[in-house]
């Protein structure tokens, strides 16, 4: 099944030997084939671990070869030469000097590290020394910000440096030593109609992480000064003022480039582990969950207040977020199902972090045969997008509130109400939060959710009357739009999959 990517990985050497079996076979082998786990003896597993590893053997060495990179950069990129300071007169706390000499012993000590400990994992099952080459690659996606590197050659070596070595460790060969203790079994959860943790699913989760990382990464660069100016097709000046804000400014780190370290690991964590990562991988799905669900929705509310704390718009920070939006619903399902997972699995006696950090086998479910490869894209991307998206449907209530939303965000310029107002703050906030919660609320498991735009409608249709600025054309708007709003979230809409226990909670 080498042609799966759901298998790759890890997976790999356990689908097949020298020769590939056929698609029923391997499924009755994922099986035990009446629906039971494949056993494997400890020399099994230790075989198959040693076989993996001779075929991902170049992977260490390159890591090796990264580490004699990094050693070797200081004397390569002059890290003084052309230093810049933070945009906005931002302070930094430590001086440019030894921001420089830090960055420069950061790199010289961390490709020691590589080259000392991708050595030692050149032999198989030092899941230890693997590890700590991972948590180097963390290191280096992070020292630039938290350094306020003054050298955007620094910038772009440790964090592309360090996304290889994170991609390398724990992507490319697979999580360390997840041979030995993998089972094996059905992909699709107990009572759901689609599997979220298949590779369509996954897909557009890495393509809206790699757009959200190059947004972010270019608002970024002018925070940490290696921009003079940052571009905006809408608003002119307003990006900047904004990126320079007091609000900007309250974070010890550039807000914009710590939310393209968030975006680097979301886009890193969709590759990882195999189609069955739900119950293979809680932590994993955990840590891409609090990513994604909490982390987005915190970027999400700072770039709605920008508005009213800032009085300015920033395009690209509102496209950041845009980007983010979507990604919430997308993956709320995946870790629904692994909550559900590890609910059964610790009512069955088997131990809550045993569980959590190696996964398991379980009862019931199936094989995914209805997701469509992710190597037929070119040539079926329509049923590959849909395949993506599986677990939102878009009921015209929901798609009219959302577009409700964007009108109560922009309707006092329309009505001439100047911004910061008592008014107009009321319309961006309420509008905005509609938007976010109709977008949520697409997706199937959070439904119940839109009952959140009731309060909002009655709070936009109500509140108006209250601001004391209001001309009577927009208190007229903001009540229509606020009772639409609130009526529209009463019907739940229609759902298409099926989501095991959690369908009750689907009202």
């Amino acid at each position: 099944m080498e042609h799966n990517m759901g298998n790759r990985g890890v997976t790999r050497p356990m689908m097949h030997g020298h020769k590939e079996p056929a698609k029923d076979q391997t499924n009755e082998m994922e099986q035990g084939g009446h629906d039971q786990p494949m056993m494997m003896s400890p020399k099994q597993r230790m075989d198959m671990l040693q076989m993996h590893h001779m075929q991902t053997l170049w992977v260490y060495w390159l890591v090796v070869i990264l580490g004699f990179w990094l050693v070797l950069s200081p004397l390569t990129f002059d890290y003084a030469k052309q230093a810049v300071m933070p945009s906005g007169g931002r302070p930094v706390w430590i001086s440019l000097a030894n921001r420089i000499k830090i960055l420069e012993w950061s790199d010289i000590i961390s490709g020691v590290i590589l080259l000392v400990f991708g050595y030692r994992a050149l032999t198989p099952n030092r899941p230890i020394s693997v590890w700590i080459c991972c948590f180097v690659g963390i290191w280096l996606s992070m020292a630039p910000l938290i350094l306020w590197s003054p050298s955007a050659a620094a910038y772009l070596n440790d964090t592309l440096v360090g996304t290889l070595v994170m991609g390398l460790t724990v992507l490319v060969p697979g999580m360390p030593n997840m041979i030995l203790y993998m089972e094996m079994g059905p992909d699709t959860p107990p009572g759901w109609s689609y599997n979220p943790s298949s590779w369509p699913q996954r897909w557009i989760m890495i393509v809206t992480g790699l757009l959200g990382w190059m947004v972010s990464r270019y608002l970024a660069a002018f925070q940490l000064g290696y921009l003079d100016y940052a571009w905006d097709p809408f608003f002119g000046e307003s990006s900047m003022m904004v990126l320079n804000s007091a609000m900007s400014h309250s974070l010890p780190v550039s807000d914009a480039g710590l939310g393209s370290f968030a975006y680097t690991f979301e886009f890193l964590m969709g590759f990882m582990g195999s189609s069955a990562r739900w119950r293979t991988m809680p932590w994993m799905v955990t840590f891409f969950g609090i990513l994604v669900i909490p982390l987005g929705l915190v970027h999400i509310f700072l770039v709605i207040s920008q508005p009213i704390l800032v009085g300015h718009w920033c395009t690209f920070c509102i496209l950041a977020a845009t980007i983010m939006l979507p990604m919430l619903p997308l993956e709320v399902d995946e870790v629904i199902a692994m909550i559900q997972y590890m609910i059964r699995a610790t009512k069955r006696g088997e131990g809550f972090w045993k569980v959590f950090w190696k996964g398991g086998g379980v009862e019931g479910g199936k094989m995914d045969e209805r997701s469509p490869e992710l190597e037929t894209l070119p040539q079926q991307g329509g049923a590959v997008f849909q395949a993506s998206i599986w677990g939102m449907s878009f009921p015209w209530t929901l798609t009219v509130s959302t577009l409700l939303g964007i009108w109560l965000i922009f309707s006092p310029y329309v009505f001439g109400a100047e911004i910061q107002t008592a008014a107009a703050s009321l319309n961006h906030l309420c509008g905005a939060l509609v938007v976010v919660v109709s977008v949520l609320c697409m997706g199937e498991v959070l439904r119940i959710g839109r009952y959140v735009n009731v309060l909002l409608g009655l709070a936009v249709a109500g509140g108006i009357w209250f601001t004391g600025n209001a001309s009577a054309f927009l208190s007229i708007n903001c009540a229509v739009a606020g009772l639409l709003i609130a009526a529209l979230a009463l019907p739940r809409g229609i759902v298409k999959e099926q989501y095991g226990s959690w369908d009750r909670y689907i009202r």
